[in-house]
């Protein structure tokens, strides 16, 4: 069996890391396994109640500044997520306060727990009304609305009345917490379950409280749109409980090692040459873009091999050097190969010469829909033992894998890992969380970034950032990570600075990033990895 090179693999996480660590991403598999197992070595209802108090006290701190009685609703499935709301409901009403609980759900079929919560709300006067959208939306304007509708365990679309239902709580402008997931999200996928095309709806959640752990569909795809800001309440399980992760949220920690302070006693060549190709007729500014990136994110050379005739410099950076793609040498530094570069027999031949080099890779774009076209060049890349980094977006890779664009998006974490797999590379598979995924299926999702990336060229400036990391002796799954962190947070700042996210062009992300980096720089280089 052959292993993927050294630099693909990172360390183990340490003994019991993972139970304690609010980015490791658990499956709706593991944690159903995970709550099964604390389930039979406690009284029943102790987790309900953990979650209860844990949804409680995180609903008062939001309502910390209301200063009249706060207008609590909180929405009651049909299933344990309505059974945490109504012992919330409890808590609520023990605090002193009033809320109001509307059930959607049949008293006679709930489980146990949840008709025992249901009893429990009825003997404290808690107040129960019947499902209706226009009480959410009037007469009373609420404080707080609280989600427990539905769970981790909806497999079907939301649908009739209570579509109707979703739809009120997401008119709504006040705070909406949702418990564990919002309802209508696929917690593993992100995906909204039914999407646009058979009419799929999920509440749209300023907040959300996740219990025993965190979910990857919470961070990609739908997720960001749908969860808001997420906590973990863990509920108290004991750690021997909890199975190893094998996907985490992003942090800095997890590249840090990799970032240096340089030396005075240092020079141009200390920090690596990038060559950037691509340029066919038509599309220069898409390697002219890349270039410039790898140049503000710290290469010491970049070049520019144009397929078509080579400009005879940047004027904005003429410290870039243009020449022709046949007259570099690829013997040196890192190379980035696809934006702009089309699909043509002399890019065809370009990128294979590339695969074959003795470098690390960074493959974007055309490069990536020519590995989709021709085998020869899937073979090539999967055989090679030099780092290759891929950036597709959704559409690249479903072309990678011969998919829809659709099926790529309603399983993104599984997509990234299969071309992973498939190509022996590091993969970020771009987008809302973007996947960043190694052969041996670890996978980090990105969770930085905003609206503000979705401007043409915003992903070539992404490949400069991987190419120029990887010049300056990077890993490649460090160079993975850091790229996307710091693409995103360029991208935060520029809203942060009050410019964007409508607007804002993939030229303004360069000087944003080399700032990102070099504060990364100061503030954590050299420290240990979290994973």
């Amino acid at each position: 069996m052959n292993r993927p090179p050294a630099s693909y693999r990172i360390p183990s996480p340490p003994a019991n890391t993972h139970r304690q660590d609010p980015t490791a991403l658990f499956s709706v598999a593991e944690i159903r396994a995970i709550e099964e197992k604390a389930m039979a070595d406690i009284p029943p209802g102790t987790l309900m109640q953990r979650a209860a108090k844990a949804a409680a006290s995180l609903a008062l701190a939001l309502l910390s500044r209301v200063t009249d009685s706060p207008k609590v609703l909180l929405v009651a499935g049909p299933g344990n997520n309505g059974g945490d709301a109504l012992v919330m409901a409890c808590l609520l009403a023990d605090a002193g306060l009033h809320p109001t609980v509307m059930v959607c759900a049949d008293p006679a079929r709930q489980p146990d727990d949840a008709q025992r919560a249901l009893e429990r709300a009825q003997a404290v006067g808690v107040r129960l009304i019947a499902p209706n959208p226009e009480a959410v939306r009037h007469p009373v304007h609420w404080d707080l609305v609280v989600d427990g509708l539905f769970g981790i365990g909806l497999a079907r679309p939301i649908s009739g009345a209570l579509h109707s239902l979703v739809g009120a709580i997401n008119s709504l402008d006040c705070p909406v917490l949702a418990l564990d997931v919002p309802s209508g999200l696929d917690a593993d996928t992100g995906c909204v379950i039914g999407g646009g095309s058979e009419g799929g709806i999920a509440v749209r959640a300023t907040h959300t409280l996740t219990f025993i752990g965190n979910k990857p569909g919470l961070h990609t795809c739908d997720g960001r749109d749908h969860a808001g800001e997420v906590q973990v309440a863990a509920l108290d399980i004991a750690p021997e409980l909890f199975v190893p992760a094998h996907a985490w949220l992003g942090s800095i920690s997890q590249f840090s090692s990799s970032l240096r302070k340089r030396l005075h006693s240092s020079h141009k060549g200390s920090y690596g040459d990038v060559a950037v190709i691509g340029g066919a007729h038509g599309m220069v500014g898409a390697p002219v873009l890349s270039a410039r990136a790898a140049a503000k994110s710290g290469a010491g050379r970049v070049f520019i091999g144009f397929l078509d005739e080579p400009l005879p410099y940047d004027a904005a950076h003429p410290e870039l050097m243009c020449r022709h793609a046949s007259e570099l040498d690829f013997r040196a530094g890192a190379v980035v190969i696809g934006p702009g570069l089309g699909t043509s027999d002399q890019a065809q031949a370009v990128l294979l010469g590339a695969l074959q080099a003795d470098m690390p890779l960074v493959l974007d774009a055309d490069a990536l829909n020519l590995l989709a076209l021709h085998v020869h060049l899937r073979e090539a890349l999967a055989a090679r033992t030099m780092p290759s980094l891929m950036t597709p977006h959704p559409l690249e890779a479903a072309r990678l894998l011969r998919i829809s664009t659709p099926e790529v998006q309603s399983s993104r974490l599984e997509v990234a890992r299969s071309i992973a797999r498939e190509c022996n590379s590091v993969v970020i598979l771009k987008g809302s969380g973007s996947v960043i995924a190694r052969p041996d299926g670890k996978l980090i999702i990105n969770a930085t970034g905003n609206p503000a990336l979705a401007t043409a060229g915003s992903g070539d400036v992404l490949a400069g950032m991987c190419g120029a990391l990887l010049a300056q002796s990077f890993p490649v799954w460090d160079a993975a990570l850091a790229a996307t962190w710091m693409h995103g947070r360029a991208a935060d700042r520029l809203i942060e600075d009050g410019i964007g996210p409508i607007g804002v062009t993939a030229s303004e992300l360069i000087p944003m990033a080399r700032a990102v980096y070099n504060e990364l720089t100061e503030q954590h280089a050299g420290r240990d990895p979290a994973i």
